[in-house]
């Protein structure tokens, strides 16, 4: 990044070093664990294909909603919604937008880091042994150890977590420029890779035929007006949408930067980041015949019975868990930044300080509580989840939406023409996302949000 001047804020250094980071941010469990499984839950092609189209009707629109609220202030997420439009000084009250996005950030990171210590589980014990993928294994043999090491487990997920926590730590600390930029620009490139070996080798599976045919070609049966709800339910998981991510980020960018274009290729890299997961995991599933519809277990449970039935199967199975922490650690990294960077501007707390506050506290009020749900406080129960899963319904099923939905009413009906200059994308286009911002998106998310309920 560089200084400027002017606001005294740090910019991107390149237009491919911010794509990179929000490419970093959106890939995560969003392409790499949930992606999938919802597609083998929902029909394969059927759901591939609705996702594409989602990404253009909801996707870059609401991407560009929040490159717009982020970058006109150049400031945190909460500040984001303050200062004048149109001649009129902006209500404080806008600003609860900002703490809902900050509320979901606390909440999806309280149940996300602990996914990442499952991760680092598996990696640990197929290096060791203890998951042993060199011969076949049963279902019965995936699920008793998803059960005794995941759920059963207590201290080791903790300790996997603590170190995943500090993994973000040691890159946070050394700020935007050396640690999240320099960073993204090594594990972007490295999660590519990865994934680039894991596409070769299941496409070349002999029934790699299969699993292409059902993961790209549709069943229009399968298309419902309830499925296109939850399709659009997923972009806003997928792009990181309604927690603060893109307008922390955007709040970094240059005034003179394309949102329009930034917007596009952003959408368009978290697309195929997402629909390239499926080819490495859906030619494999149907050459070893393992159901695809095996829901949130499929990475954890279904994929380790393909691996052991492959040729070095524990070397791919390495390859494809390392694969998975990289997409962690660059969404975690985005994350913390949004909490991070309200701390840090509100408080005028030292950056490492803030740091500690953020990441400290949400192992204790967050990620503690998510691994003892599962075991020592099973029996705790918030709105008739555990709280593993009331974390990720809380956000994901009614802050982010909640928060997105404001987000483009505060576009629409609050910046009015502020946000059209803003945008500066031509007078046409710029009219017409307005108009579709200010009365579509809304009766769109409103409609996201009563089927999630």
């Amino acid at each position: 990044m560089s200084v400027n001047g002017t606001e005294k804020r740090q910019t991107w250094s390149s237009r491919l070093t911010y794509v990179l980071t929000v490419a970093g941010a959106t890939v995560g469990f969003g392409a790499t664990w949930r992606f999938p499984y919802l597609v083998g839950e929902n029909g394969g092609g059927a759901y591939v294909m609705l996702f594409c189209i989602a990404m253009i009707v909801i996707g870059i629109p609401m991407i560009l909603v929040e490159n717009v609220i982020g970058r006109r202030m150049h400031k945190n997420a909460i500040d984001a919604f303050s200062g004048t439009a149109n001649g009129k000084k902006i209500h404080p009250a806008w600003k609860i937008l900002g703490y809902m996005g900050l509320l979901g950030a606390f909440g999806i990171l309280a149940y996300y880091m602990v996914l990442g210590g499952w991760v680092l589980t598996y990696i640990g014990s197929i290096i060791s042994g203890t998951l042993d993928l060199s011969a076949p294994v049963s279902p019965e043999t995936t699920s008793s150890f998803f059960t005794t090491y995941i759920h059963n487990s207590p201290l080791t997920i903790l300790a996997y977590t603590a170190l995943f926590v500090l993994a973000n730590y040691v890159i946070l600390a050394k700020g935007i420029m050396d640690g999240i930029e320099r960073s993204v620009k090594f594990l972007m490139p490295l999660l590519f890779i990865f994934l680039l070996v894991m596409i070769v080798r299941n496409v070349t599976l002999p029934g790699a035929v299969q699993g292409i045919e059902f993961y790209l070609i549709p069943d229009f049966s399968k298309i419902t007006k309830e499925l296109f709800v939850f399709v659009l339910g997923q972009v806003f998981f997928a792009l990181s949408l309604g927690f603060g991510v893109l307008i922390t980020l955007s709040s970094y960018l240059d005034k003179k930067e394309n949102l329009v274009k930034t917007a596009s290729i952003t959408a368009v890299m978290n697309t195929l980041i997402a629909l390239a997961a499926g080819f490495m995991i859906f030619p494999s599933l149907f050459t070893f015949n393992v159901p695809p519809n095996s829901g949130p277990t499929l990475v954890f449970q279904s994929l380790p019975i393909v691996f052991s039935h492959m040729w070095q199967g524990s070397i791919f199975a390495v390859i494809f868990f390392s694969l998975l922490i990289i997409a962690a650690l660059t969404t975690s990294l985005t994350i913390y930044e949004v909490l991070i960077t309200a701390v840090q501007e509100k408080t005028r707390l030292g950056r490492k300080v803030s740091i500690a506050l953020v990441l400290g506290g949400i192992f204790l009020l967050g990620n503690i509580p998510s691994v003892l749900g599962d075991n020592e406080w099973q029996n705790v129960t918030i709105i008739g989840r555990s709280i593993f899963d009331a974390f990720d319904y809380i956000s994901g099923n009614i802050l982010f939406i909640l928060t997105a939905l404001g987000c483009a009413v505060f576009v629409g009906f609050v910046l009015k023409d502020e946000a059209k200059q803003e945008l500066n994308a031509g007078e046409k286009f710029t009219a017409i996302w307005f108009n579709y911002v200010k009365y579509v998106i809304p009766v769109l998310i409103l409609v996201i949000f009563v089927y999630s309920l």
